[in-house]
């Protein structure tokens, strides 16, 4: 039998990268992930392998990427947090990339976030920039995929606005509300990455869905869907973020951060664009309200907290 075409993919058991992953195997791809949780439940089984970051070590890191073809990946970090920064996100993202280039890689894709640039004011989007620019500039071919909020059964942002919805009498907004943002399905964006990388051709791509919303459309839609009666109030930025650190400390996450706000407010989070992706996040509701934010999803115990006894960097995405 031949032996099937190897891609490597960044975070095979988390969010974006199971899409991910779960499309490949099914065109009889095989699959390794490099991961900073291999203790992580794997819905897989032996069907993907398993190997660390080994950012430490550039030569085991190599080592890790030979035979593969192509290098998907998905490795970031959604916020600073402790000794996890965007800078250590960055140097570690170039490591992976200056690896997949001497593994002999032949395409690398990328999942990136819209309006990102070297010259961003918010480091999110300058780190992603930078990144982008590495990318292009290697000797691989590439495709980066330029997500803005994605949604599906296992998201954060949705999922927690519904949570907050469903038990507080009040839903504080950032300022106006009128910044707008454009969610898209991971399903659709695993559908987009997939096809990408079976292409030789180089682009630069919006993961975006059909609908674009202000923050108030969005949060009066999910407001409707779960059927919640919370009023909803505009505050200052500076206001809501210093309440969102207070239920942060109680509940032992982080919520909302200052660049987060900003990022929304300054409509990064939309396409110019013609929208890539099929699925509308209001016929999604329909179909999920009664699961939505029932239960709250901590970003810190999925990425950045350590198991007992573990010692690794847990800031892969």
């Amino acid at each position: 039998m031949d032996t099937p075409e190897l891609y490597v993919v960044t975070g095979s058991l988390g969010y974006t990268g199971k899409y991910i992953t779960s499309r490949l195997l099914s065109r009889g791809i095989g699959v390794k992930t490099l991961t900073a949780h291999p203790g992580r439940h794997n819905p897989f089984g032996d069907r993907i392998s398993i190997a660390p970051f080994n950012f430490g070590n550039q030569r085991e890191l190599i080592k890790s990427l030979r035979g593969a073809s192509t290098f998907i990946n998905t490795y970031w970090v959604r916020f600073a947090y402790g000794q996890v920064t965007y800078d250590s996100a960055v140097s570690n993202t170039l490591k992976l990339i200056k690896a997949a280039e001497e593994a002999g890689v032949r395409r690398f894709v990328h999942v990136s976030i819209t309006n990102a640039s070297e010259s961003a004011p918010l480091p999110y989007f300058k780190g992603k920039g930078i990144l982008e620019t590495a990318i292009i500039n290697s000797r691989m071919s590439h495709a980066i995929i330029r997500p803005t909020v994605i949604f599906g059964k296992e998201d954060i942002l949705i999922n927690n606005i519904a949570w907050l919805l469903r038990r507080f009498p009040v839903f504080a907004v950032p300022g106006p509300g009128s910044y707008k943002l454009q969610p898209v399905f991971v399903e659709d964006m695993a559908d987009l990455v997939v096809s990408a990388a079976e292409t030789n051709k180089n682009m630069v791509i919006d993961a975006v869905g059909p609908e674009i919303f202000t923050f108030n459309e969005l949060v009066r839609l999910i407001r409707e869907k779960v059927g919640s009666k919370a009023r909803i109030v505009h505050i200052k930025p500076v206001l809501a973020l210093f309440l969102t650190r207070l239920l942060g400390t109680v509940i032992k996450d982080v919520i909302l951060t200052r660049d987060e706000v900003d990022g929304l407010m300054a409509d990064y989070l939309i396409s110019s664009g013609t929208p890539t992706c099929r699925t509308r996040l209001s016929d999604w509701l329909d179909q999920n309200a009664s699961a939505v934010g029932t239960d709250y999803a901590s970003e810190l115990k999925r990425h950045y907290r350590k198991p007992k006894g573990n010692t690794r960097d847990t800031s892969t995405l």
